[in-house]
This record gives structure tokens, C-alpha cells and sequence, in this order.
């Protein structure tokens, strides 16, 4: 009979283990099922800007956004009775980049010409292109306008697994160390080069704000700007005096589950 009880006993126990283990499990498993899931595509247009434009430039005489795609997923959770507001995180790679033609006036440049380094004040044409491949984490709060609109802001974080930043220099003339040193000049036919793509900051982060519009049922069509805190390059690198701010409207679409 002892043997009986106890056998019943843990039996029970066992049981009672298991019933709680299973309801941890489904709780587990319904939040993950509460949430709401988007895959997404699209493109950013802008560039990497300083704010204000600086006096060292004089001119923008082209400017192209490039081809910038982006791919990404978001997980969100909506909340309360109405569900209006709601938190989420997502994951993106994307590419930011564009291509200038300026003139400057005493722009800081350190120039390859012939295999020799030459650094100061440049005066003349200069010819950039900036191109970075990014890891992105947006943390995101929503708060749904309608039943079409919903708007989102929140920071980002950006790891950069490839940076370019270089360009070159023409019809012009360089300052050697400052100003007032001595002068190298640069007809039409002859440029010199310039790569700044190692003192670029592997690490970014800013704000983003936006729109989705649904358009369909699980369809979205998104609008977000993204504006960077942070300057594109290195606080130890100083021969560009002044901050670059990455800055893209984002356009894209999405499907949601």
C-alpha cells in the first residue's frame, strides 16, 4: 500500500511538472505567435552631408543618389484593448552611397600624385564617391493612425562591413600644409587621387521616422527618413574639418504576416 501511495504520489508530481511545463511552453509560444512580422525591400536616396554647407564649398555641380538597396524584417508587438501603439525590432542590410562633383575653396585634402603624398588646403574641382554596406538594428515604437496608416520613430544601429570613401582632384591647386603654403597647381588634363575609405567610422547610429500605408491586406508601402548622429569618419581623422552626416529617405514596401 506504501509503495502504492508513493507510486501515485509521484505520479502526481510528475504530472503537475508537466502541466506547468507545458503552459510555460505555450505562453512562450503565444507571444511569439502575438506577434506581427514584415519582410521588406527598398532603396535609399541621399548622401552624406555636412550641416550647414561649410564656406570650404563654393559649389554642387552634379550630384548622383546611385542605386541603394536595402533588405530587411521586422518583429512588432501592438498593445492595449485598441492595439494602437506598439514596439518593435528589426534587422536590415542595406547600401548607402553617392557620387559629387564640387567646387572648394581651401577644402582639406591629402592627395596621392605619382605615388606621392601631398596634404593641405585644396583649391579647385574634387570629384567624390561614397559607398558603404551596412548591418542595420532599428528599435522602433508604432502608433497606428488608422487602419491603413501607421507611423513609426525610434534610433538605429549601423555596422558598416565595407566603407568606401574616395574620389579625386582637377583644374585646380593645393596649399601644401596650410593656406598660405606652397602652391602645386592642377591644369584640366591632370588630376590627383585621394582615398579617405580607412578612416571611415565602422560604427554609426541615428534616428529614423516614417509612414507604412497599406495598401492591401498584407501589402505596405513605406516612407522613412533616416538621419545620422553620428560623423561618417573617424573623430582622429582631420583632414576633412568638418562633419559628414548620413542622411536617406528610404522608400520600399513590405509584406506583412
Amino acid at each position: 500500500m506504501k509503495k502504492f501511495l508513493l507510486t501515485l504520489i509521484g505520479l502526481f508530481t510528475l504530472g503537475a511538472a508537466s502541466i506547468q511545463a507545458q503552459e510555460k511552453e505555450n505562453k512562450f509560444l503565444g507571444f511569439f505567435k502575438s506577434l506581427e512580422y514584415e519582410v521588406n525591400a527598398g532603396t535609399n536616396i541621399g548622401g552624406a552631408s555636412p550641416i550647414p554647407l561649410p564656406s570650404e564649398i563654393r559649389k554642387i555641380n552634379s550630384y548622383n543618389p546611385e542605386l541603394n538597396l536595402q533588405i530587411g524584417a521586422t518583429a512588432r508587438k501592438y498593445f492595449g484593448e485598441n492595439g494602437k501603439w506598439g514596439a518593435g525590432i528589426g534587422i536590415r542590410l542595406e547600401t548607402k552611397g553617392m557620387k559629387t562633383e564640387a567646387n572648394v575653396k581651401n577644402y582639406g585634402m591629402e592627395l596621392i600624385d605619382n605615388g606621392q603624398t601631398l596634404k593641405g588646403r585644396w583649391t579647385g574641382k574634387v570629384s567624390t564617391k561614397y559607398h558603404t554596406q551596412q548591418l542595420v538594428i532599428p528599435i522602433t515604437a508604432y502608433y497606428r493612425l488608422s487602419k491603413r496608416v501607421t507611423l513609426n520613430a525610434g534610433p538605429y544601429l549601423a555596422f558598416a562591413f565595407r566603407k568606401d570613401f574616395d574620389g579625386y582632384v582637377y583644374d585646380g591647386y593645393l596649399r601644401e600644409g596650410d593656406p598660405t603654403g606652397p602652391k602645386i597647381s592642377f591644369d584640366k588634363d591632370s588630376k590627383a587621387s585621394y582615398d579617405f575609405g580607412d578612416e571611415l567610422r565602422s560604427f554609426q547610429w541615428g534616428l529614423q521616422a516614417g509612414v507604412g500605408v497599406n495598401v492591401l491586406k498584407h501589402f505596405v508601402i513605406n516612407a522613412n527618413l533616416q538621419w545620422g548622429l553620428n560623423d561618417i569618419f573617424k573623430s582622429s581623422f582631420k583632414t576633412v574639418n568638418f562633419a559628414l552626416y548620413p542622411i536617406y529617405l528610404n522608400l520600399g514596401f513590405g509584406y506583412i504576416f
